[in-house]
Formats: C-alpha cells, structure tokens, sequence
C-alpha cells in the first residue's frame, strides 16, 4: 500500500510511517505526491491542551480520530517526546479502528519496552501506575505487561552497577554462507583467504584494549563472542584467540561463544573451547525444518543441529542455549510447532525466540519479501512462551526491531542460574561495552543520567583490518573524554 502523508509536524512524519506500517508492513511506501490513500495529521495547542487531529482516506473509507490532553514536558526534550507519543497513539487508534486489528505492543515502537517500564517505576510510579501508563498511553495488551513483569523480576538481581566494570565483545565476521534474512557485518567465508589477516587485526586490538582498560582502571566482568559465526574459525585459530582473550583478561566470569551453524562445530573445537573457562555456547537450529533450512540459505539439517546439540552435552557443556525463529517464510503452525516439540525433547538450558524482521540489508528485502502480518504469527509467539515454561525456563530479556512480523519482538528465555548477564547488560544498556571486529560498537554509560558515549568499528571487513589502529583509537577517545 502506498500513503501520502501530510502534517503540520513535519519531524514527525517518519514516526507516524512507523505506526502505520505496523499495520500495514515494512513495504509500505510513504511519500508525497498525489495519491488516492492520504493520511492527514494536524497538531494544535490551545489554552495550555494539545489536540491530535488524524484522518485517513483508505481504499475509498475514511476514518478519523482526535486526541487533546495537557501540554506536558519540564524541558523541551521531554516536550517534544509526549507530544510526538500523542501523535502516534492518534494514529494508531484511528488504524485500529479502520482495520480492527489490536497489536499486542499498540502503538509502542521502541526498542526495549522493559527498560521503558523500569524507568517510569524508577521516577517514582507504582507498578500499577505504570501499568495504566503502558494500557493508556500505548494500548500494550495485558499478555506484554505480563511478558515485562515476568523480565523486570529476573532482572532484579543483575541491574545494580558495577563501578569500574566493563563487557566485552569480539565479532567474527564469517558465515559458511549467508542467511537470508541476515543484516549482520559478516560475509561468506569463500575460499578463507580474510581469516588469518582478520584474526591477526582483531588480536592486535585486543592487545591494544587490554592495555586501554588497564590505564583506565577498568575490569572485564563478562565477555560474548559473536558474528557471524565463530566457529567458522578453525580449531587452531579460536585456540589462538581465547588464549590471547584469558591472557589479557584471566578474571572474566562469563563467556558465551556462538556456536550457531552446526556445520562448523565438532569434537575438535569442542574440545578447544573446553580447555578455557567458557560458560555458555549457542547452537542455533532457527528451525527444526530442512525445507525451511534449504529456503533460508542454511547449509545445515535439523539433524545436524540435534547430534551437535547432543555432543555438546556428551562432552560436558552445562549452558547451552538455542534460538529458533518465528514467521520464516513458508513456515506454518504446525511446521513451528515441530520445532518447539524437537527443541523440548533436547531441553536446552535456554532458549532465544526471534520473530523475523525483514532488513534493508538483508536478501529477503532484496528479493521484496513481504513480511507476514496475521494471526498466526502471534499464536508462534504465545508456543514459544508455552514451551520454554514447560521447561522451567523464564524470560530475561527481550527487545524489538522495526519491520518485525506482527510489530511482536524477540525474548530470551533461561534456567535457574543460566541467565546470560552479558545480555541483560547489552539490551537494557546497564553496563559500557568495548566491542572488537568489524561492525562492533563499543558503548560507554556515563554519569547518573546514564548518557551512552559511542565508538563504532567500521564493518567492512577488509576495511577493519587496514584501519584497525583507528578503531583502536576511536575506544581510546571514548574512554577519555570527560564531558
């Protein structure tokens, strides 16, 4: 569908695009022009109220909805931030009505909802405030709030900060070939002739950091190596890196290395990572179907998954978690249905569910995959819930991403004495991150208002690896300033 948009509030009109394709999907255009779909937005302010006036002309109906509330905000920040949460609560009352579709966030795009309550209870609301607060101002159905409830209390004993802590994460950028719906900094890993110079880059930043953190007095709490795929890397080359990792930071206590394509993984690397202290591992089926696999450019089968899955355990791995996705194309209930049921008879000790979003970089969006808005892809979510619950396991985290499919999110869900600290920190922004390799962006959380300072690596991999000195130096500037 294609909607004109037009408003007095220009600034706001990338924001009102936002809630509409969330009705509508990622493929919907928004430009100007004469067109017969026309969105009319209108923003006033009289005697001290503001007044959100929306109309849509849609297929040949109309619809229209206004909202006035007090003009509300102590700085002109905040101001501008109730007022553009007016605008797209108008907006998505007024599609709600025209389609009679309830979205389970409502018109809440942002990124981490959860931090979003825990910092309306932190100004001093009660929990029941806030949840009114979540029920008017967003329309977020009771199932999320009982969904953030359930993450807030996990959270509870991770959120305290740790002064003179930081995470650290190392990105290898190397598939054995691309998924489809991947928007990641990594590439194919083709004939390897980028491995050994990439790995010589990133341990020489990783020197380079172990020195940044020691002159500023600074401890490695947890550390996440990601991708990409790490185990693309051969035995001997993920030897050299967690070696050149502990010896730089003997004192880490947590450290999950994704082991996702099981076309990468066996007893060989295995072993490796058992002769350090790693923590956790990742093995990532994100379906129990071939057809599905062979579709999304998986070059691996269910099965494959299931026997890595159990040398895992035969080999004395204790924290595994798994990620599966919701909404692949082609995929139906019962197909994710199987997936669930493989994945419960394994009983990881956590499982990540991820609903798809189609990016801007990914092949799915260059092949103008439509993304899949219907009901179904709620009750997958409602599935996943069910099953982690039956095995014990309950949500830490989650967060959300534009294009997703049903505007629904991806959680994390873990055992007893199994959740993942580096992910808390990372998706509620609790702790600063130095990230090395290509597409890393180091984050650094400062002062009580808990500004965050960033320095991103470049993602080209070639790039990162003739420019890593100045990567090293943008964490070094971060680490310095004192603003």
């Amino acid at each position: 569908m294609q909607i004109l948009i037009k408003t007095n509030l220009p600034e706001f009109q990338n924001d009102i695009g936002d809630v509409v394709r969330l009705f509508f999907g990622e493929g919907t255009a928004i430009y100007t022009g004469d067109e017969e779909n026309i969105c009319e937005h209108s923003h006033s302010e009289q005697a001290g109220n503001w007044t959100e006036q929306v109309r849509f002309v849609l297929d040949g109906r109309t619809v229209e909805h206004t909202l006035s509330e007090p003009a509300a905000g102590d700085t002109p920040v905040e101001h501008k931030r109730l007022m553009k949460r007016l605008t797209k609560r108008t907006v998505y009352l007024a599609l709600k009505a025209w389609t009679g579709r309830v979205l389970p966030w409502g018109s809440l795009t942002g990124i981490r909802p959860a931090r979003l309550f825990r910092q309306q209870m932190d100004s001093g609301k009660t929990f029941d405030e806030t949840v009114r607060q979540f029920r008017m101002d967003f329309d977020v159905s009771p199932e999320r709030i009982n969904l953030i409830t359930e993450i807030l209390e996990a959270q509870k004993p991770y959120l305290l900060p740790e002064p003179g802590t930081v995470d650290l994460y190392i990105g290898i950028p190397f598939c054995t070939t691309r998924c489809s719906y991947c928007s990641f900094s990594s590439g194919e890993i083709g004939d390897g002739h980028l491995v050994e110079p990439y790995l010589s880059a990133l341990l020489h930043e990783l020197d380079a950091v172990s020195d940044l953190v020691r002159t500023h007095g600074l401890a490695v709490r947890t550390a996440y190596i990601g991708g990409g795929t790490p185990t693309s890397l051969g035995a001997a080359q993920m030897d050299r890196l967690l070696s050149a990792l502990f010896r730089a930071f003997p004192d880490i206590t947590e450290l999950t290395v994704e082991a996702g394509r099981p076309d990468t993984v066996d007893r060989e690397k295995l072993t490796v990572l058992k002769q350090y202290p790693v923590t956790r591992i990742s093995i990532n089926p994100q379906t129990m179907n071939d057809s599905t696999l062979q579709a999304i450019g998986r070059a691996h089968t269910a099965q494959q998954c299931i026997d890595t899955y159990h040398l895992a355990r035969e080999m004395g791995f204790t924290d595994i978690n798994m990620d599966i996705i919701t909404a692949l194309p082609g995929e139906d209930l019962s197909m994710f249905e199987h997936t669930l049921e493989v994945v419960e008879n394994l009983s990881p000790d956590s499982l990540t569910v991820h609903t798809l979003a189609i990016k801007h970089s990914s092949k799915l969006h260059e092949q103008r995959y439509e993304q899949r808005i219907d009901e179904m892809i709620q009750q997958m979510a409602d599935k996943s819930r069910e099953c982690a619950h039956r095995m014990g396991l309950r949500a830490y985290y989650l967060y959300r991403q534009k294009y997703m499919a049903s505007n629904l999110e991806n959680v994390g869900y873990a055992g007893p004495e199994k959740i993942c600290r580096y992910n808390i920190d990372n998706m509620e922004e609790t702790a600063s991150v130095l990230a090395l390799g290509a597409g890393g962006i180091s984050k650094r959380i400062m002062g009580r208002d808990q500004r965050i300072l960033r320095a991103p690596n470049v993602s080209n991999i070639e790039a990162y690896i003739s420019r890593v000195d100045e990567m090293i130096e943008r964490k070094a500037q971060m680490l310095s300033y004192a603003g």
